[in-house]
């Protein structure tokens, strides 16, 4: 009965560390299509805007960009702690302890 309990533990462990690295991924993807979007915002930006309106156009795009680059930023902040936090599943999973040493 007591290894039950210890197989419903480590498998636990187990499932949420693939939870976390499905998680990095899923956020990775979303990082790339970020950086689709800023490309597509990008090649928009060097066409020749004569008129008023490409002129405000292409100024609206530059501060959408600003806004896509920070939330790029916050994307890799997440995909970093998801993956540190993964880590340190895997150290108690090896371990059997949360304790150092």
């Amino acid at each position: 009965m007591g290894n039950d309990l210890a197989d419903g533990i480590w498998g636990s462990g187990q499932r949420t560390g693939n939870e976390l690295q499905q998680l990095i991924g899923r956020v990775a993807v979303c990082e790339g299509r970020v950086e689709q979007v800023l490309a597509g915002i990008r090649d928009t930006q060097l066409l020749n805007w004569e008129s008023p309106a490409g002129r405000a156009y292409r100024d609206a795009l530059s501060a959408q960009a600003g806004a896509l680059r920070s939330a790029r930023g916050r994307l890799e902040d997440a995909r970093q702690a998801v993956a540190r936090r993964a880590g340190e599943g895997s150290h108690v999973l090896s371990t059997g302890s949360s304790w150092p040493g």
